[in-house]
């Protein structure tokens, strides 16, 4: 139970944060999307850099190096990951706060879309119903928005495809991000000296205190993949999968509360149909794992009995062939009636037996 509650407090800390980046990113004004993404990518390797030295978790590096297929597929999920987190940002800081909120609502749905779709698997009755829930609800929200919801799109597009990509790679968040920073750093570090060399940087021209908030976008990445890890050694995936829906709908709150978004009638209806979608898709995900370890624990129980069986036929066995103890002749706890009694023979015993053997029983 104290591990459960422990992962529960990371799991609440990693989504809270990722939640909260409506609230982070526009700190960084007057720097632009592009300039933040460039200071978030360089920032972070030098974080996850630190955090590995300090827990010694080198092993998966050199193995890694020897794998071009491997690096080429990190190589594609740094590129999505980049994309997916320059359209966030620039999104949060355009005010489109709720669309990108949508987009990580939709997020489960257009993953399961990509798992039927590219890797040929099967749907239950209850996982196609919150698909088709889930396209109708983009077509209400075309509807209500005048256009294609192209933000939310793109951004639950990228991401699934990041995790594709990463579910081939199979790294651990900090060494996956560790990897993918890697090969953003260079990219990242010459745009930003680039934009110096023109006077266009904001990193040195808005202050001390402007400086420092850049900086904190590698720890801002990090943290919250740090908490993940802990989280997802300790909570079952039906936990993990719930807590997850805390990040949109924190940043939806906040679209509508603070930043003050608007939600007409025909928004709502949308976003209420991807909520009905996610409800469904919930339910019958944990009504799964419930079956599931239901059905563990009979084969469990099932196997016991098997073997408490096998084990009393295997004992009754033995006591009907006289191999087992204390049931037949040469039984371990049958007393032995052939040997002679312990202790000293007298003379007139042995004369008395001699006797009763009769003649040529003696030794020469």
């Amino acid at each position: 139970m104290s591990e459960h509650r422990t992962g529960l407090v990371y799991g609440f800390a990693a989504y809270g944060i990722w939640g909260l980046f409506p609230l982070y990113w526009p700190l960084l004004e007057p720097a632009d999307a592009v300039e933040i993404l460039a200071h978030r990518m360089v920032w972070s390797l030098a974080v996850v850099g630190l955090v590995l030295l300090v827990l010694r978790r080198w092993s998966w590096l050199r193995p890694l190096l020897r794998q071009p297929r491997r690096i080429g597929l990190i190589a594609l999920g740094a590129t999505l990951i980049s994309a997916n987190w320059g359209l966030y940002i620039w999104s949060v800081n355009s005010g489109h706060v709720v669309e990108a909120a949508l987009g990580y609502f939709i997020n489960p749905l257009v993953s399961i879309a990509f798992g039927v779709l590219l890797l040929r698997e099967r749907l239950r009755p209850a996982q196609w119903s919150a698909v088709g829930i889930g396209a109708v609800a983009v077509l209400v929200l075309t509807l209500g928005y005048g256009e294609l919801p192209w933000i939310a799109l793109s951004l639950a597009l990228s991401f699934a495809l990041y995790g594709l990509v990463k579910k081939h790679v199979g790294l651990d968040g900090l060494e996956s991000l560790a990897a993918e920073t890697s090969l953003q750093f260079l990219p990242a570090l010459g745009f930003l000296l680039f934009l110096g060399s023109r006077g266009e940087s904001t990193f040195t021209t808005e202050g001390t205190g402007h400086a420092v908030l850049l900086i904190s976008a590698g720890a801002v990445t990090a943290l919250p993949l740090v908490c993940f890890g802990g989280a997802a050694v300790r909570l079952p995936l039906s936990t993990i999968g719930l807590l997850q829906y805390l990040t949109p709908l924190t940043q939806f709150v906040l679209g509508v509360a603070v930043f003050h978004e608007e939600m007409p009638p025909e928004r709502w209806a949308g976003f209420s149909l991807v909520w009905l979608a996610l409800s469904l898709l919930t339910w019958d995900a944990l009504r799964t794992a419930h079956r599931t370890r239901g059905d563990l624990r009979r084969a469990g129980a099932a196997a016991a009995e098997k073997a408490a069986a096998e084990a009393a036929a295997a004992v009754e066995a033995a006591e009907r062939t006289g191999t087992g103890p204390g049931t037949g002749p040469g039984g371990a706890d049958r007393p032995r009636t052939d040997l002679p009694l312990a202790g000293p023979v007298t003379e007139t015993e042995a004369a008395a037996a001699a006797r009763a053997e009769g003649p040529g029983t003696t030794g020469s």
